[in-house]
């Protein structure tokens, strides 16, 4: 399928503090507000707030919120995207989850867990990444503290195909206030290494840990220009991506052709192996 400009909605709004029920009502009224949409994007953890209580309010698949998603999905005929606290397997996992109108989905589960919230000591580790297709588009949908990382983002030129890995990168995030300045700059750093649209969606208010957020999401363009920003307060906004100008500047300014070769690859020494290195 050719791309073709493709609606994005964003909702950045404060959460109901560990209360599933509260914040789905609460999503629900706000996406019935919205005007016809390809795509949206909900916070992290946009049904409860960061919190490491997973033990009290982790879900399994299929559960509530899972068919809260595919409901909404449904009944708009856009694609949904935001994450959840998933219980798997024994295993917690902050997971976003890729719902499509008709039950079809995909997960992600964060990589880069929050060490500083001790997110590492209750979750499990994500361990690939997830690249969907809708309507044209190539999307690669990545949670929070993901955006310090630009390696496990890199987007890619295939040859063969004469085409990149994606063309959208979308960010859910609760990020704080006090390191918006680093939001802001990084979600424009992706967008302009990688030649993508970048969408950042992050939460306002205060959380039950006492940690203010502020907002600050936004939809940047492939050349680092914010196409729309707003902090401080509940908005929703949908933004139609120009397929063409994607395209147009890509050709233009073909900089992925000399982007470095590598692969990503996890490995885990025994310290015994690490000492024998250093003899």
């Amino acid at each position: 399928m050719a791309m073709q400009d493709l609606k994005i909605t964003i909702i950045q709004s404060d959460l109901h503090w560990e209360d599933i029920g509260a914040n789905l009502a609460m999503f629900e009224e706000k996406i019935w507000k919205t005007g016809p949409t390809d795509v949206i994007v909900l916070p992290e953890m946009f049904t409860t707030g960061f919190t490491m209580k997973a033990n009290k309010l982790a879900e399994m698949m299929n559960m509530r919120t899972f068919k809260w998603m595919k409901q909404m999905a449904d009944q708009t005929g856009a694609l949904i995207l935001g994450s959840f606290i998933a219980h798997v397997h024994e295993r917690y996992y902050n997971r976003l989850l890729w719902m499509e109108p008709g039950g079809n989905f995909k997960t992600y589960d964060k990589r880069h867990l929050f060490r500083m919230a001790e997110e590492q000591t209750v979750y499990s580790q994500g361990e690939s990444l997830l690249i969907g297709h809708w309507k044209g588009w190539r999307i690669c949908p990545l949670i929070c503290y993901d955006l310090r990382f630009p390696v496990w983002s890199r987007n890619r030129w295939n040859a063969s195909l004469k085409k990149t890995s994606y063309d959208l990168l979308v960010y859910v995030a609760n990020w704080p206030e006090v390191r918006a300045g680093a939001w802001e700059t990084l979600l424009r750093a992706r967008a302009i290494e990688n030649l993508s649209y970048c969408v950042g969606v992050n939460r306002v208010g205060t959380d039950g840990n006492g940690i203010e957020y502020n907002g600050h999401s936004a939809i940047i363009g492939p050349k680092g220009d914010p196409i729309f920003t707003v902090e401080g307060v509940e908005a929703t906004k949908t933004i139609e991506l120009n397929a063409h100008a994607l395209q147009a500047y890509r050709d233009r300014f073909p900089a992925l052709l000399d982007a470095d070769d590598f692969s990503v690859e996890s490995e885990i020494f025994e310290e015994r192996d690490f000492l024998h290195g250093l003899s």
